[in-house]
């Protein structure tokens, strides 16, 4: 395989992240993916078909309308490209049972992606489930009210060492 396909592969992944999902441009998924795409969420939900996909991407803005993928790095070889992806948005629907108020929450995962006649044919999204359901079942904290904390007992000032 050529360089020049390997680095096409890695615009096909940029362009799935940043068009496809984030922008939800779905009139280009036919320019990047096989008709009959499989996707493994990271919420844990699989679709066969771009469809399937739309629908998944929908169900995921619902709970969080800001939803954006942030590419970080990528590796590439041959036919597949693995994507180090930061995930932010606003919870404002439930999800995992968690009842939605109003919180940013980010975390981070991998996309693997396979290709297939030079278009994705297979993606899998292994986001940090457990620090979004840390975050999300987390309450918000403000400044005040970190202010106005009290200290643990016995985890008062320590004093620190004098150095000569």
């Amino acid at each position: 395989m050529s360089e020049q396909q390997i680095e096409a592969n890695r615009l096909l992944v940029n362009r799935f992240y940043h068009e496809f999902w984030n922008q939800r441009d779905f009139e280009v998924a036919e320019e990047i993916m096989t008709p009959d795409v499989t996707f493994h969420g990271a919420l844990g939900t699989q679709t066969k078909g771009i469809d399937g996909l739309v629908t998944y991407i929908q169900q995921l803005h619902d709970i969080f309308p800001d939803f954006q993928n942030s590419v970080e790095d990528m590796v590439a070889e041959e036919q597949k490209v693995a994507a180090c992806v930061t995930y932010r948005g606003t919870h404002e629907g439930e999800i995992f049972g968690v009842e939605p108020y109003g919180k940013v929450v980010q975390y981070v995962g991998v996309g693997i992606f396979i290709f297939q006649a030079d278009l994705i044919s297979h993606a899998w999204e292994l986001g940090d489930r457990l620090s979004l359901l840390q975050q999300l079942n987390e309450p918000e904290i403000s400044e005040e009210d970190v202010l106005h904390m009290e200290s643990p007992p016995g985890r008062g000032n320590p004093e620190l060492p004098e150095f000569e």
